[in-house]
C-alpha cells in the first residue's frame, strides 16, 4: 500500500502541473485544448536541453544545472506554444477549440521529431531529479510517505498553492478572474484583456510543460514513451473535476495518479479489465461534471467568458 500511494503522488504531480497551468489559462477564458501537446513540447524541450548539457560538458556535471537546465527549457517551450496559441485566438481571433486540438497535433508531432527514444542520457539525468532528501530513510514510512520524492514533487505543490493564492488574494489574480469572467467589463475597467489572456496562458502552458518533464524524468525514470498526450488530456478533466481550483487539485491529482496506476496493483482480472480501470478518472469526471451542474453553484462552475473571443469593437 506505501508502495501504490508514493507512486501515486508521483505520477499525481504530472496532472497537477498540467491542471494547474490549464487553470491559469482558463481563468482568463481560454480553453486551451492544446495542453497534451504543450505537455509533450516541454517534455522534448526539457529532455532535448539535458542532452545538450551532458553531451557539453562530458562527466563535468553540476547536479544543480543538470536540474535547472532542462526545466528553465521546459518551460520556455512550453510557453513558446501557449505564445503561439495566444497569437492565433487573441491577434487572429481564431476558434479557441480548433487551435488547441492543432497545438496538439503540432506538440505530439515535435516531440517525436525531436526525440530519440534510444537515447541513455536521460536515464542518466532523471537520477539528479529522484533524488530525495538524506534522511527520508532513516524515518521509516513517514520519511518514505512525505519526504522520498524528487524535486518535482514539492515544485508542483508549491506552484499549486501559489497560484491559488494569486487567483483568491491578489489584484492581479482578481484582474484575471475578471477578464475570464466578463472582459467587456473588464476592459471597460481599464483592464487590458488581451495581455492578460496572452500573460496566463503563456505562464499556464510554461507550467503544463514542466507536468510532461516530470512525467519522464521523475516517474518514468528517464525513459521516454509517447503516452503524455494521453497524461495531458487527463490534466485538463482534472481542472473539471476540481472545479477550477488548484488547491483542491493537489487532492485530486493523488487520486488521479492512483486510479490511473490502480490496475498495476490489481490481480485476478486480464488485460481487457485492467485497461477499463483506466477510464476511472474520466468516469469520476463526468460524475463531478454532471453534480456541478446540477447544484449550479457559481464557485464551482467555470469562467463564464470560458472558450469565448473577445472582440473590442462589438463592446
Amino acid at each position: 500500500m506505501l508502495a501504490f500511494l508514493v507512486s501515486a503522488i508521483r505520477l499525481g504531480m504530472t496532472f497537477l502541473l498540467g491542471s494547474t497551468g490549464e487553470t491559469i489559462a482558463e481563468k482568463s477564458g481560454h480553453l486551451n485544448l492544446g495542453i497534451p501537446g504543450v505537455m509533450c513540447v516541454g517534455a522534448s524541450c526539457g529532455c532535448f536541453a539535458e542532452y545538450l548539457y551532458f553531451s557539453a560538458v562530458k562527466t563535468n556535471i553540476v547536479p544543480v544545472l543538470a536540474v535547472i537546465i532542462p526545466i528553465v527549457a521546459a518551460f520556455i517551450g512550453a510557453a513558446f506554444m501557449g505564445l503561439m496559441f495566444s497569437f492565433l485566438t487573441v491577434t487572429l481571433r481564431a476558434n479557441q477549440n480548433v487551435t488547441g486540438l492543432a497545438i496538439t497535433t503540432l506538440g505530439v508531432g515535435i516531440s517525436n521529431y525531436m526525440i530519440d527514444e534510444t537515447s541513455t542520457i536521460f536515464t542518466k539525468g532523471s537520477k539528479y531529479f529522484t533524488a530525495s532528501l538524506p534522511f527520508a530513510d532513516d524515518l521509516g514510512w513517514f520519511g518514505e510517505l512525505f519526504l522520498s520524492y524528487g524535486i518535482f514533487v514539492y515544485l508542483a505543490i508549491a506552484i499549486a498553492l501559489t497560484t491559488s493564492f494569486v487567483l483568491s488574494k491578489t489584484k492581479v489574480g482578481l484582474h484575471l478572474r475578471s477578464v475570464g469572467e466578463n472582459p467587456a467589463t473588464a476592459d471597460a475597467a481599464g483592464i487590458n484583456v488581451s495581455r492578460y489572456r496572452y500573460v496566463a496562458t503563456c505562464i499556464g502552458c510554461g507550467v503544463a510543460g514542466l507536468g510532461g518533464l516530470s512525467f519522464i524524468m521523475d516517474y518514468l525514470n528517464g525513459n521516454w514513451e509517447y503516452c503524455i498526450d494521453a497524461i495531458g488530456w487527463l490534466a485538463i478533466a482534472l481542472v473539471i473535476f476540481t472545479v477550477w481550483k488548484p488547491n483542491l487539485a493537489i487532492i485530486g491529482s493523488i487520486i488521479f495518479g492512483a486510479l490511473y496506476i490502480a490496475s498495476t496493483y490489481i490481480t485476478g482480472f486480464g488485460f481487457a479489465e485492467k485497461e477499463l480501470f483506466k477510464m476511472l478518472p474520466y468516469i469520476v469526471t463526468i460524475i463531478v461534471l454532471v453534480f456541478t451542474s446540477i447544484r449550479n453553484k457559481k464557485d464551482s462552475q467555470p469562467p463564464a467568458a470560458l472558450g469565448l473571443n473577445y472582440f473590442r469593437e462589438e463592446r
